[in-house]
């Protein structure tokens, strides 16, 4: 369509954006597939910011650039906030071992690229595996009768949690729950598909930004009440 789009990443404390997923100009002969999954990538730091690192949050030791291990985006550096407003515990907490701790869970790439995989409290841990509700989502998202959608935990009695997909379908769009659960098998481990599929208008913000918490507390589960 003509736009040039370029992938930033941060929070609130971290200024604005905090990473970039700088482009490579060798990108541009690759496959729309590839591109995407390279430019989907959060990237590496602004050069204001001194340091992103993807680490383990209980060692505070940098994960291997493998793809695989995840740990959590840590920041440090000039446009990394001072702490929050009167509340010294929570940014104790927050700058545990000298570096910020953004909640993201995420791996480093071969080339030293940060890739997101969940929020913290997004994981479903399911038989003692974690999933990832962002790459169910983006299996869900890959189904042509999808508009948007959202994975979160359930409780289930034998694993513990399954994942829940809740699925807004596009306008004159007809599609089951048998069929998005086996659209899912087909790209995932069988115990990553969604076990439940709701259907429906998504909660979402002003911004258009979907109220997981909304949907955690429809599915009953644990993290839900915090």
């Amino acid at each position: 369509m003509g736009f040039d789009i370029t992938h930033v990443y941060g929070l609130t404390e971290t200024y604005g954006p905090a990473a970039v997923c700088a482009k490579h100009g060798e990108w541009d002969a690759l496959d729309i597939g590839a591109r995407t999954e390279r430019n989907g990538r959060q990237g590496v730091r602004y050069t204001a910011e001194e340091g992103m690192s993807v680490m383990d949050p209980e060692t505070m030791s940098s994960v291997p650039w493998d793809g695989e291990t995840m740990g959590e985006i840590m920041f440090r550096g000039n446009i990394t906030m001072k702490g929050y407003l009167k509340n010294p515990k929570a940014s104790h907490d927050a700058f545990a071992g000298g570096w910020f701790h953004s909640g993201d869970l995420a791996v480093m790439q071969s080339d030293g690229y940060v890739k997101i995989k969940d929020r913290s409290k997004d994981v479903i841990i399911s038989g003692g595996e974690n999933i990832s509700s962002l790459e169910v989502e983006d299996v869900l998202y890959r189904h042509p009768a999808v508009l948007a959608a959202a994975v979160v935990a359930q409780p289930d009695p034998k694993w513990g949690e399954t994942p829940c997909a809740f699925v807004e379908v596009k306008p004159d769009a007809v599609v089951t729950e048998a069929e998005l659960i086996e659209h899912c098998r087909q790209h995932l481990a069988r115990f990553k598909a969604p076990k439940k599929v709701v259907f429906g208008e998504l909660p979402k913000t002003s911004t258009g930004k979907i109220q997981k918490f909304v949907l955690r507390d429809k599915a009953k589960s644990a993290s839900a009440i915090e």
